[in-house]
């Protein structure tokens, strides 16, 4: 797969656009952590040949994981990963969560899950324009936290 990066850069490569984007002293804002993320689900890494082995995630909601409730907006992108006879063994995500200190208008937004697969037919500018609706209620606010990680799922 000529021009596509090893799956195990994803993470470097998200790290270092948000970089940036970001102020030294500072999280980036939602629209810069957007941005950074949109440049990295562009991005094509060498996955398998199957429908879901490349996807984006877009969600939220208010959760209390570790601490008290905070509103979470979510960018994820998951990649499937096989064994060696060609089978899945699992998903890869790589996150980058930007958390809100939670309030009723936020509460009140409710919570969305929504995908975006590459080699699907799908067309990544409008699942893009679909996202950039739901952020429009945080464009004014700065997140409290911005943590990006990868894990096995």
């Amino acid at each position: 797969m000529p021009d596509r990066l090893p799956m195990e850069e994803a993470c470097a490569f998200l790290r270092t656009e948000l970089k940036t984007v970001t102020p030294a002293t500072s999280v980036p804002t939602l629209e810069a952590a957007w941005g950074a993320f949109l440049r990295f689900g562009r991005q094509r890494f060498a996955t398998p040949p199957l429908p879901d082995a490349d996807g984006l995630l877009f969600q939220y909601g208010t959760h209390a994981f570790s601490g008290p409730p905070m509103f979470i907006m979510d960018f994820a992108r998951q990649f499937a990963v096989i064994d060696d006879e060609g089978e899945h063994d699992h998903f890869t995500q790589i996150h980058c969560e930007l958390r809100y200190e939670s309030d009723v208008a936020l509460d009140d937004l409710g919570s969305l899950t929504t995908w975006f697969f590459h080699d699907t037919g799908q067309d990544i500018d409008l699942w893009a324009e679909s996202v950039e609706r739901h952020l429009e209620p945080l464009l004014d606010r700065r997140p409290s936290a911005v943590e990006q990680y990868q894990e096995r799922v």
